[in-house]
């Protein structure tokens, strides 16, 4: 009979020990600062885990009636004001846990991984600090924007050599003389209702002078006329073109002038001159028709021809810095007065 007790309180201390266990993993897998803290969603909202979403906005629905801060009567509940908005905002984060599905599933992953105590952390700010939209939208917008940019600054440098050029009287007379020649300025002369104002007939000659000068003059350089294929979404839409071009020549320039040892072309040559002289296409195509073909009777593709060439620029600049007066005042005020001499002054 006496053992009777003792296991009787064997029994009541395994189930009181389970109790405790199942007990202490369920508060432990809620955590403060979490979703609902150390309340579950599914109890803040009243229902079950294996709800559906109709049935999570259904209950939703009815507490935010009964708890929302602007329904709040004096006396119709034992809560406060402030106590009624608490629970409306613990309503609120519930609904927003579970009515999410990726949210709901970390939460449940919560739920059921309690241990995983720092990885509920990670996940939960990772939702909550993730931007609202999506980074390639972003990305896409900023690419837009500054290629708009990019385009209007190079219309309005091209705009301004425009308007220089027409008050250039060498071009300005080019241009008329091949208006008249195109008999875009000899129309006869409106009579009657259709006739028009000396300032509309100046008008429409400036425009025709304009569009000559557009039409004629090849402008190279940072003012050169816009190309949408320049602008920065186009090259990047382009890239995988430019690369394959890009890999190609090389591999045709490998193949053709150093396998088989072909002659350089006109086009080749220009290339490698201006490789030599570290300038861009656009610097390249500025220069003048006169000196480019300087460059190629001096055969300055041969790396010896184009050392000889910049030794003889270099002393021709020498020359002419040193006779040039300005550069001979620069000097003296170097050695006499300019930085870096070291003056005492008297006792």
């Amino acid at each position: 009979m006496a053992k009777l007790p003792l296991l009787y309180f064997l029994r009541l201390t395994l189930c009181i020990c389970f109790v405790f266990i199942l007990g202490f993993s369920s508060v432990s897998a809620l955590i403060e600062g979490l979703y609902c803290g150390t309340q579950s969603c599914y109890d803040v909202l009243g229902v079950s885990r294996d709800a559906s979403k109709a049935e999570i906005g259904r209950a939703y629905r009815q507490l935010a009636r009964r708890y929302h801060p602007d329904r709040y009567q004096p006396g119709e509940s034992n809560d406060s004001r402030e106590t009624s908005q608490q629970k409306f905002l613990l309503v609120a984060t519930a609904y927003e846990t579970l009515k999410d599905e990726e949210l709901r599933k970390d939460y449940d992953y919560m739920l059921d991984h309690p241990e995983e105590y720092y990885s509920h952390y990670y996940t939960y700010y990772r939702r909550r600090l993730a931007p609202k939209v999506d980074v390639r939208i972003v990305i896409l917008v900023t690419i837009c924007a500054v290629s708009l940019f990019q385009y209007y600054s190079w219309w309005s440098s091209y705009t301004e050599a425009i308007n220089y050029l027409m008050t250039v009287p060498k071009y300005r007379i080019q241009a008329t003389e091949l208006a008249k020649q195109q008999g875009l300025l000899n129309k006869t002369k409106e009579k009657g209702k259709n006739r028009r104002s000396k300032e509309e007939i100046r008008e429409e000659e400036e425009q025709i002078i304009r569009d000559i000068i557009k039409n004629k003059i090849d402008i190279k350089g940072g003012y050169q006329k816009p190309n949408v294929s320049d602008i920065l979404l186009c090259k990047i839409i382009l890239f995988p073109y430019h690369l394959f071009t890009y890999v190609a020549w090389n591999f045709s320039w490998f193949y053709r002038f150093t396998i088989r040892r072909e002659e350089y072309g006109d086009e080749e040559r220009l290339y490698i001159i201006r490789k030599y002289m570290k300038m861009s296409q656009a610097q390249f195509d500025s220069l003048d028709n006169s000196l480019i073909e300087t460059f190629l009777k001096q055969q300055l593709w041969i790396k010896e021809n184009y050392e000889t060439y910049r030794e003889e620029q270099e002393e021709e600049m020498k020359m002419k810095m040193a006779t040039d007066s300005r550069w001979k005042r620069y000097r003296r005020w170097m050695k006499s007065e300019g930085p870096g001499r070291i003056t005492f002054a008297d006792d």
